[in-house]
């Protein structure tokens, strides 16, 4: 099958993709509001750089990254050349901390797909975090966390050419997205800093495990899910396109009514 969609994961079975219907047009749909309701779309059966450049550019328009290839793809693998330069954690061997794609430019893409071509060894598994439920979890634990990593230009993602952000943006109509690197290239306002161990508390406890073998992948949007990979042993190699969406897609995500009043005191105190 190619590009068999699949539900995204629940908390309880993070790990599994099963197939559930075949690559056909109605699919489009499919994946069109799952990405709206969820953000997040398993999918099986691509198989090879072709399968997957037709399934990506169904849904986005892809765009160059610093280390795609010509194609527009990005061989994500084990290099053994840039893996401890800060930026380029990717193209190692160890742990990926949980982060936004494109973090470090004025608008991050809105859409990742990432395929496995080949899996580790051992390890190597990604994790996935919802930004919505690491929102809503300091919203009700830490309300004061979620209105200083709300307030404008507190955190500079990138080197040089970098960007100055926030974590959590708000939109008109009670949306909000999330931003988040946490390498040596995020540097962090003073007055935020006291508030970052509870968001990567929190994000770390909202984070879901999936094993992806040869074929399988997810498309998520970018500005809400957060994804990380474990360490990892063997000739991992994925494959990745960043893009904007073909389809309508709202903004960032939903959040709880009382959201409101915070992310308003946010912009106040700024």
């Amino acid at each position: 099958m190619r590009g068999a969609i699949t539900q995204p994961p629940d908390p309880p079975a993070a790990h599994r993709v099963a197939a559930t219907s075949t690559a056909s047009a109605p699919d489009d749909a499919v994946v069109a509001a799952r990405l709206r309701e969820t953000g997040l779309v398993m999918v099986d059966g691509l198989f090879g750089r072709s399968a997957v450049l037709t399934f990506a550019a169904r849904f986005m328009t892809v765009v160059p990254h610093r280390d795609s290839d010509p194609d527009g793809l990005t061989t994500i693998r084990h290099t053994r050349r840039h893996g401890d330069r800060p930026g380029f954690a990717g193209f190692g061997s160890g742990e990926l901390a949980a982060h936004t794609e494109g973090s470090a430019v004025p608008v991050p893409p809105r859409l990742m797909l990432l395929v496995c071509e080949r899996d580790a060894d051992v390890g190597g598994e990604c994790l996935l975090t919802d930004g919505r439920a690491v929102h809503a979890e300091l919203l009700a634990q830490c309300p004061d966390a979620v209105a200083m990593l709300s307030g404008p230009r507190t955190v500079y993602f990138g080197a040089g050419n970098g960007h100055l952000s926030q974590v959590f943006t708000a939109y008109p109509g009670g949306r909000v997205s999330v931003r988040l690197r946490q390498d040596g290239l995020a540097r962090w306002s003073p007055l935020v800093s006291p508030y970052v161990p509870y968001l990567r508390e929190a994000v770390a406890r909202h984070q879901h495990t999936v094993r992806l073998s040869s074929g399988q992948a997810y498309l998520l949007d970018n500005r809400r899910w957060l994804h990380a990979r474990t360490e990892f042993r063997g000739e991992r190699r994925f494959l990745r396109a960043l893009g904007e969406p073909r389809l309508s897609l709202p903004e960032g995500f939903t959040v709880a009514p009382e959201a409101g009043g915070v992310l308003s005191t946010a912009k106040e105190a700024a």
